[in-house]
């Protein structure tokens, strides 16, 4: 049984640092567990975890408030300094009466575009005085790194105000030509519709929001994006046409055309990605870009979203990319197996096509 559960806990992070994992799992009845390149990893080295060895780990993540919030609501989203080493996205949880935990590693450095195998072309939105850009994709497919590139960029090539609204703070910025606010929802304001609603008198020029949970965060979002602001956020959504689908249906019905119209006119784009094994080891980013030029404008308004798509597909000298000819691209480069490829592929058919 273990008792020194603070050493524990530093063990395991270093271990998560060490092996390069995107995630450390504390459960009843396992293994430690990293997962590494995708794949769940127990660490069979240490014991298996105990219901007091589960608590005693989170509990050693939690300050005392955090511990009050998390027994009486049950689960709770929190961020977690290590050192200088690493931050890490924790959200605690009950499950058959017992706490568990998944920690998702946030490394101390914030990686260029190069690094992140995803295009320059991303720089041309970051150059943007307004609009609304999002990423989107699966939970754990990168968004919020490719967010915060984004946002690194700008703080190192612009002078602007920038403000965050993240749940939890997840990468800290180093302020260079721009300033940063960085605002934790529950810790520094109260939700991300409040934040945002509170941006349009702190002289803002560019805001990043986490991720838009409602109706008021994204209508307010878009309004800020048509009223000179540079906004950029992420949904969990597949591509860019089920985002824009996602945007219009969260809104009453009679709301839904003046939605339609407003995000025609304040959309710059959609880079959705998602995080393929690759041959060599690791991931690498398959991507697909919708660049919301007169053609995607008419869609939206028209209620033809279903056909971004194509619009996508066939516009490839306009700079938009489709996620199949991403994936195609990987495999002819040897960067990733066809079978993945396949795995990954939203049209598969439409994929052999193409390899």
């Amino acid at each position: 049984m273990m008792t020194d559960y603070k050493k524990e806990l530093t063990d395991l992070i270093l271990t998560t640092i060490k092996e390069g994992a995107s995630d450390l799992h504390i459960t009843v009845g396992r293994h430690p567990t990293l997962r590494i390149a995708g794949s769940l990893i127990p660490l069979i080295k240490n014991p298996i975890l105990s219901p007091e060895d589960t608590e005693g780990l989170v509990f050693a993540l939690l300050d005392e408030e955090n511990r009050q919030r998390f027994l009486q609501e049950k689960d709770i989203d929190f961020s977690y300094a290590f050192e200088d080493k690493a931050r890490f996205r924790i959200n605690a949880f009950f499950q058959r009466g017992f706490i568990g935990a998944s920690l998702r590693f946030i490394p101390a450095v914030i990686k260029d575009f190069k690094s992140l195998n995803i295009p320059d072309i991303l720089c041309d939105f970051a150059n943007k005085e307004q609009g609304f850009f999002l990423v989107v994709g699966p939970i754990g497919h990168g968004k919020s790194t490719t967010l915060a590139s984004i946002i690194d960029y700008i703080n190192h090539s612009r002078s602007e105000h920038v403000l965050t609204i993240e749940d939890p703070i997840e990468y800290f910025f180093i302020q260079d030509k721009s300033i940063i606010d960085q605002r934790e929802v529950k810790t520094d304001t109260k939700d991300f519709y409040k934040a945002l609603r509170s941006m349009f008198r702190q002289d803002v020029n560019v805001a990043m929001i986490g991720e838009m949970r409602d109706t008021e965060t994204i209508s307010t979002a878009i309004t800020a994006a048509e009223t000179g602001h540079l906004i950029f956020s992420s949904l969990h959504t597949n591509n860019a046409s089920q985002s824009i689908d996602r945007i219009i249906d969260s809104f009453p019905p009679e709301q839904q055309t003046q939605i339609r119209l407003q995000l025609s006119n304040a959309l710059l784009g959609v880079f959705s990605q998602r995080l393929v094994p690759r041959v060599s080891g690791g991931l690498i980013p398959a991507y697909e870009l919708m660049i919301c030029n007169s053609a995607i404008k008419n869609l939206i308004r028209e209620r033809r979203t279903h056909e971004i798509d194509i619009v996508i597909e066939t516009s490839f000298e306009l700079g938009m990319v489709s996620l199949n000819r991403s994936l195609a691209n990987l495999v002819r480069q040897g960067e990733i197996s066809v079978e993945n490829a396949i795995a990954y592929s939203l049209n598969s058919k439409e994929l052999e096509g193409l390899l």
